[in-house]
């Protein structure tokens, strides 16, 4: 099968080897002919379809989803947004089925400090860029802090890294297969084993419920600081 012919690519072919041997994985079409003829064919398919398609695949995996539906512009033109909570075991795997849909465009990592849990949301696009057809697919996953490790996404989606290191700077998060570098958002000198994202006592200024300041991070943080006149 000529998959170059088949597929829409965003970025360069020569970049997606690894994709190209991720898509030929038969596993990915052990769906039923009509899903697989629409994957083949590189239909459109609806939000709710993709979301059948990741509870087929996944089944328990997939711990929530959910459509949202909104309008913008004066003709109130509508676009839709699927939310898929994804267990850290098969979240790469559910990244590499998004890819067998379309190759998706990838946007940023973002994510959150839920006391024992750091959520992570991984914001793709697919039809990117296509008027009123282009669909927000949002993939969430959480890591509990005992075990903060992620696989990287870059032998499939190089662009990723970026956003990969941006996470392990600011949440301490292990991109398991990311290469260690320098910093790429702080300084070289910063404190190690803080992160400015979390919220607990590895942050830099721990939270308490309310939102105030609590402890005495900030007097013993701000005493290394000298004073310019």
């Amino acid at each position: 099968m000529n998959y170059k012919r088949r597929a829409q690519f965003i970025v360069p072919l020569h970049l997606n080897h690894s994709f190209f041997n991720a898509i030929r994985d038969t596993s990915y079409y052990s769906l039923t002919n009509k899903k697989a003829k629409v994957i083949m064919n590189m239909e459109h398919m609806k939000p709710e379809e993709i979301i059948e398609l990741f509870k087929e695949k996944f089944n328990n995996s997939v711990k929530n989803s959910k459509i949202e539906v909104k309008t913008a512009g004066l003709k109130k033109n509508s676009y839709s947004l699927i939310w898929l909570e994804i267990e850290p075991k098969d979240f790469k795997e559910a990244v590499k089925l998004l890819c067998t849909i379309q190759f998706p465009h990838f946007a940023i990592i973002s994510g959150d400090d839920f006391g024992e849990e750091i959520e992570l949301n991984y914001h793709f696009s697919l039809y990117y860029g296509e008027r009123f057809k282009e669909i927000s697919v949002n993939l969430i996953t959480l890591l509990p802090k005992k075990d903060l490790k992620i696989p990287t996404l870059t032998d499939i989606i190089p662009g990723a890294q970026t956003a990969e290191r941006e996470i392990k700077e600011m949440f301490g998060i292990k991109v398991e297969g990311l290469p260690d570098s320098p910093n790429l958002f702080l300084p070289k000198d910063f404190a190690k084993d803080t992160y400015p994202f979390r919220r607990d006592e590895k942050g830099i200024y721990p939270l308490s419920k309310n939102g105030k300041y609590v402890g005495d991070n900030i007097v013993k943080r701000e005493e290394g600081v000298e004073k310019v006149e």
